[in-house]
C-alpha cells in the first residue's frame, strides 16, 4: 500500500559494513573462479554487494513509496568471530576466546568508538527504519545512527563515511542485473 504524499510507506534495511572499503565487487570474476580465494576480499565485496543493493532498490522502488538503505551498525563482536583464526582476531584488536559483544579494554564503544555492544550495533538499523529524517530520502548510507558522508576512494580508514564505489549508480544497476541473471527472478515494476 502506498503512503501518503510525502510519507514512506516501508523501508528496506540492508546491513553493510565498513568492510565496503576493502574493495569494489569484482563483476567480472564475483566467485573467484579465475583469482585465488581470499576471505576479506569476498567479505568486502559482499558488503559493497549490500550497499549497492539498497541503491538499486531505491532507485526501482521510490516511486511505490518504498525506501531503501543500507548501514554500518559498528565493530561488534559477535559469534561470528568464532569462525575467525587466533591470527585474525588479533589483527582485528581482539583477544582470543573473547565473549560475544565484548568490547575491549581501552578500545571506547558507542560513537566513533572502534567496538560496540550488541545493543548499540542494532540502533542505527532501528534508526533507518524509522527516523523521520530520513523521511523523502532513500539509496543512502548510514553509521552512527546519522546518514554518512561520501568520502574520496582513498580516504584514511579511520575515517567515517562511505567509499564511492559503494554508492555508484551504475555498480549498483550492474549488481542488480547479475542478481537477476544469477537467480532467474526479477523484480515486476
Amino acid at each position: 500500500r502506498a503512503g501518503q504524499a510525502g510519507q514512506t510507506a516501508a523501508r528496506v534495511v540492508s546491513v553493510s559494513s565498513r568492510g565496503h572499503r576493502i574493495c569494489n565487487v569484482d563483476f567480472d570474476d564475483p566467485h573467484f573462479m579465475h583469482r585465488p580465494y581470499d576471505k576479506w576480499q569476498a567479505y568486502g565485496q559482499s558488503k559493497t554487494a549490500n550497499a549497492l543493493f539498497a541503491v538499486a532498490l531505491d532507485q526501482r522502488a521510490a516511486a511505490y513509496n518504498v525506501r531503501s538503505f543500507s548501514l554500518h551498525p559498528g565493530s561488534i563482536m559477535t559469534d561470528l568471530a568464532r569462525h575467525l583464526s587466533d591470527d585474525d582476531l588479533r589483527a582485528l584488536g581482539m583477544e582470543p576466546g573473547s565473549a560475544p559483544g565484548h568490547v575491549p579494554e581501552g578500545r571506547a564503544a558507542g560513537k566513533g568508538g572502534d567496538y560496540k555492544t550488541v545493543a548499540q550495533g542494532a540502533a542505527t538499523s532501528v534508526w533507518c527504519a524509522a527516523s523521520t529524517q530520513l523521511e523523502g530520502l532513500g539509496g543512502v548510507y548510514c553509521e552512527d545512527a546519522d546518514i554518512a558522508p561520501v568520502l574520496p576512494a582513498d580516504a584514511p580508514n579511520s575515517a567515517t563515511g562511505v567509499r564511492p564505489w559503494a554508492m555508484d549508480a551504475e555498480g549498483a544497476e550492474r549488481l542488480w542485473q547479475l542478481s537477476e541473471e544469477m537467480t532467474g527472478a526479477r523484480l515486476e515494476e
